[in-house]
């Protein structure tokens, strides 16, 4: 159960990280659509992880985790287009 604890704070924390970053980002319209898409995906780990863990299932279950997995791997994308374009 520790473990499980600790992978939600973990994604918590990432989650509040992920807001703090599209705060600073400039008002332009390329950061303003970068930022949405980053908040979505970037937020969206730790709720879907909250949905794992009322999985009706083990397959529901590693479904939801995949989905998370996705929306990490979109996070990281969004980061580096963040840090290569400058916004």
């Amino acid at each position: 159960m520790k473990n499980n604890k600790d992978l939600k704070n973990r994604l918590i924390d990432y989650s509040v990280l992920i807001i703090d970053i599209a705060n600073t980002l400039n008002s332009s319209k390329a950061s303003t659509h970068i930022g949405s898409q980053l908040l979505r995906s970037g937020t969206s780990t730790a709720l879907n992880y909250g949905e794992a863990q009322g999985a009706e299932s083990a397959k529901d279950f590693i479904h939801k985790m995949k989905v998370i997995l996705k929306e990490l791997r979109e996070s990281e994308i969004n980061l580096s287009i963040i840090q290569k374009a400058g916004l």
